[in-house]
């Protein structure tokens, strides 16, 4: 077999939370560097960022065969996302930047970009990934021995997730 390159995942991930984005199919450069999107990369713990994809499949029954065949029907898109969480800690007002923005009801946009360092700014021609969202309950996690505390949220996604280009 030949050998196939691979992406590590450890520090090529980065997440931000984005009030408003003009156009979600091309967020700019700005949009995603402003001072009011929060850098979300460094709160989220390890497995935190749970992005899935729920699809359903319609039964396409024939009646000159045996087998059931399958056509794509909806899907679902689900976000969730633990993080590390310094409530009453003397890193509150400092360090708690995911417990502070992801406040129940805050809407906005999480954009995701994948395999690129963490340190890089976000450039044109960058791939992305933007799900509309309202953020949902803060739900503390049970602390556990040798860990940190964490909380987590899930992120209703309320809109069309949109695999886009980062413009300039």
């Amino acid at each position: 077999m030949a050998e196939i390159p691979s992406t590590p995942a450890d520090g090529n991930v980065r997440v931000v939370f984005v009030p408003t984005i003009a156009d979600p199919t091309a967020p700019t450069v700005t949009e995603l560097g402003a001072g009011t999107a929060v850098d979300l990369s460094c709160y989220i713990t390890g497995g935190g960022l749970a992005a899935t994809v729920d699809e359903q499949s319609i039964a396409d029954e024939r009646l000159c065969s045996v087998q059931v065949f399958e056509q794509p029907g909806r899907s679902s898109n689900s976000l969730e996302l633990t993080y590390i969480d310094n409530t009453n800690s003397p890193n509150a007002a400092t360090d708690n930047k995911a417990v502070d923005t992801l406040v129940r009801g805050t809407t906005g946009y999480v954009v995701i970009r994948r395999g690129i360092a963490y340190e890089d700014a976000f450039a044109a021609s960058q791939k992305v990934r933007v799900y509309p969202t309202e953020a949902g309950a803060y739900r503390p996690n049970a602390p556990e021995a040798n860990s940190v505390l964490t909380a987590t949220t899930k992120m209703f996604v309320t809109g069309e997730v949109k695999d886009a280009t980062v413009a300039i």
